[in-house]
């Protein structure tokens, strides 16, 4: 993706020292990025290294153990950060018993809409045009992840936190999402997505942030007290 951050702004979203620890074990951490606005950045890990627990953090709804998030170069608060973004996860949020369309129409009726979107045309956007009056349970697990990204897309947030965007997905769905991401960055908003290498990217490759348990920055392990060491200073 040939993505262009903004950098003469302030972060959209940054976080020094970040770590999570659960029963005294880590989980990830400490963490120091920053994203800016019209960036993409890949968080990479094998399973069970903190991706999704990462997300949950920085959307506010776990508290961290260590370190500082701030939010628009505020401290980040569950209030403040919840109109402000949107989180694609595992457990797509979706009814069920509702179509397509009703599922939208409710997401919209509680978030509200995008300037210049609404659910018939963010449901054509992702590929579903023709499936409004369809429920949701009918759907395939492919065709069900493109209704929970048709959700984000209705969504007026500058802030995209989506876990393992492209798992369920065949390569026209691959493409679809860069799609949106692309476009996403290009209006000003920003993403942080998971990945643990189930993903193809069809034009370059964003900013990654590799997590494991043993501490890390957004270029990977710490290297300051490695290379003191090494130059024997």
């Amino acid at each position: 993706m040939h993505l262009s951050p903004d950098h003469r702004r302030p972060p959209l979203l940054e976080a020094r020292g970040l770590a999570f620890a659960r029963n005294d074990e880590p989980v990830f951490g400490p963490l120091d990025f920053a994203l800016h606005p019209g960036e993409v950045v890949l968080v990479e890990g094998d399973n069970g290294s903190g991706k999704t627990t990462l997300l949950r953090v920085l959307c506010g709804l776990l508290a961290p153990g260590e370190g500082d998030i701030r939010f628009q170069g505020e401290a980040l608060t569950l209030a403040r950060i919840a109109p402000q973004v949107a989180l694609l996860s595992h457990a797509n949020g979706l009814k069920p018993e509702l179509t397509t369309i009703e599922n939208l129409r409710f997401a919209a009726g509680l978030n509200g809409t995008r300037h210049g979107i609404s659910p018939p045309t963010a449901l054509a956007g992702v590929g579903l045009a023709g499936y409004e009056d369809v429920p949701t349970r009918r759907l395939s697990a492919g065709q069900k992840k493109r209704v929970a990204l048709a959700r984000v897309l209705l969504a007026p947030v500058t802030l995209w936190l989506l876990d393992e965007p492209y798992a369920n997905l065949d390569l026209d769905g691959i493409n679809l999402v860069n799609r949106l991401l692309e476009n996403h960055a290009s209006r000003g908003g920003a993403a942080l997505i998971t990945s643990h290498g189930a993903y193809a990217y069809t034009s370059g490759r964003p900013r990654s942030i590799p997590l494991n348990p043993a501490a890390g920055s957004e270029h990977g392990p710490r290297r300051d007290a490695a290379h003191r060491q090494e130059s024997g200073r």
